[in-house]
């Protein structure tokens, strides 16, 4: 079984939890990342012209991704990590999952947010992906987390 811990990190925080992660469970990892970096000021929640409340204000949206993954058909269990964008995933994550042929893919999420959960994420997120696929809600991953910790809950997920 081959596994790839793919990420989007727009500040720093969800790169360092998957690069543990992908350490913890011996995956390759790919970071998705955008065509257009995100600026601090795209980043800006509070401003409803920012490109983030832009984007997520349209589900629709699909910002472009930089680079594509060559051998995702060698991927069994993919690790998909991103930050809690208005309670869900950045709407890059549906380019990514729509990219791809995902059919026969066990794909089990995991995110970092400074207050909210993963909420409806994964419903949200099927709908870009084939009906073969399957997706788990994972957990949140947030502050210092232990590789042995890490490990243990990703063969729990990969098992299961």
């Amino acid at each position: 079984m081959k596994i790839l811990t793919a990420y989007f990190s727009a500040s720093g925080v969800t790169e360092k939890v998957a690069k543990t992660l992908a350490e913890a469970v011996g995956s390759d990892i790919f970071e998705i990342k955008p065509a257009v970096p995100y600026t601090k000021a795209d980043l800006n929640w509070m401003n409803k012209k920012s490109r983030s409340s832009v984007e997520m204000s349209n589900p629709a949206s699909r910002p472009e991704i930089a680079e594509r993954l060559d051998n995702m058909a060698d991927y069994d269990v993919i690790f998909l990590g991103f930050p809690i964008w208005w309670y869900v995933a950045p709407t890059i994550i549906n380019t990514f999952l729509e990219s791809y042929d995902f059919s026969g893919k066990k794909i089990i999420l995991f995110a970092t947010s400074g207050s909210s959960g993963l909420g409806k994420t994964a419903e949200v997120l099927k709908k870009s992906l084939p009906a073969s696929a399957e997706i788990i809600d994972g957990r949140m991953l947030n502050g210092k987390l232990k590789k042995a910790d890490l490990a243990k809950w990703a063969d729990g997920m990969i098992g299961g």
